[in-house]
């Protein structure tokens, strides 16, 4: 799909700029029925079933075919913002809620916001969300030296939840980005917005603020 400058364009679709934790991300978003076909409709609405489990925020679940029966994808499910709108494509081939400013996609836009969710279960290891941003800045740092991580004013979504807010300023190359961390239930949440320039990310950061501060982990 992407090829080139196009494929690093964002820390999502891969660790090239400040070497932002791709893997984990990915592998803790998507859960595959692997070794089972679940080709009828009865093992995938237990499926979704599984993922209605009580405790977990407003988490928006998809299940599509693929090669090993059904892929299930989820994500946290975002207001409708003006100018803005969802790329679904991006949204499964990333997995991640994946918006893009209207007439542009999640590919080709200068800035873009997403958010995706970590189910705790699958990412053992990271036992608090102190973890998870720590190790966010370390393996940003160990693969850029010179980008600059800097705490910013929290973000506040619907519910009052502040979520801990960083600014991730290119050294040498790379986007300049804003992410905020925060967790509900069994589930890490991460919003970003990520810009090829400063310029851009000003642009985007009031719809980035409007996405969160209407996010609500009940509709």
């Amino acid at each position: 799909m992407l090829s080139g400058e196009q494929t690093c364009k964002w820390h999502i679709l891969c660790s090239f700029r400040a070497g932002r934790r791709y893997d984990v991300q990915v592998q803790s978003i998507i859960q595959i029925a692997k070794g089972k076909k679940m080709r009828t409709l009865t093992s995938l609405v237990l499926a979704l079933l599984v993922l209605s489990t009580p405790a977990f925020a407003e988490i928006e679940k998809v299940a599509v075919p693929c090669d090993e029966g059904m892929c299930l994808f989820w994500w946290p499910k975002l207001p409708a913002v003006n100018g803005w709108h969802q790329d679904r494509d991006s949204c499964l081939t990333y997995k991640v809620n994946a918006q893009a400013p209207n007439g542009y996609s999640f590919v080709n836009a200068e800035a873009v916001i997403y958010a995706n969710a970590l189910y705790k279960p699958r990412i053992p290891d990271i036992a608090s969300m102190e973890m998870l941003i720590e190790n966010d800045k370390e393996k940003f740092l160990s693969t850029d030296p010179s980008i600059i991580i800097t705490r910013v004013a929290s973000q506040t979504t619907g519910d009052g939840q502040d979520l801990r807010s960083f600014a991730f300023i290119p050294g040498n190359s790379g986007n300049w980005e804003r992410v905020s961390y925060g967790e509900e239930g069994d589930f890490f949440l991460i919003f970003t917005v990520s810009s090829k320039t400063e310029d851009g990310l000003n642009r985007a950061l009031p719809a980035y603020e409007q996405f969160i501060s209407h996010y609500r982990e009940r509709p």
